[in-house]
């Protein structure tokens, strides 16, 4: 599954929401020197309850929208989506 997100790093908490529409991450990581890519990607995997090696950027590494791909059944990931949504 791939997701299209905005991140904001360098917050106070993190955190993974819905804003009209967009999926937005809140992560309490710098962006320097690729530290917040990385904790983007432990996050994730946190709370999409996948391993980090199934969670792959794979568009904008240095921009603060993302598309990152997750290698997960496509339910479960559409499942805890629903939650977040609510």
């Amino acid at each position: 599954m791939i997701l299209s997100l905005q991140v904001k790093p360098n917050s106070k908490i993190d955190q993974i929401y819905f804003e009209n529409g967009q999926l937005k991450v809140k992560i309490r990581a710098q962006p320097v020197d690729g530290k917040a890519n990385e904790y983007l990607r432990e996050y994730l995997a946190s709370v999409f309850q996948v391993a980090k090696s199934q969670v792959n950027i794979l568009k904008g590494s240095t921009s603060r929208f993302k598309q990152v791909e997750m290698y997960e059944n496509e339910e479960k990931l559409t499942k805890i989506l629903e939650i977040i949504k609510s």
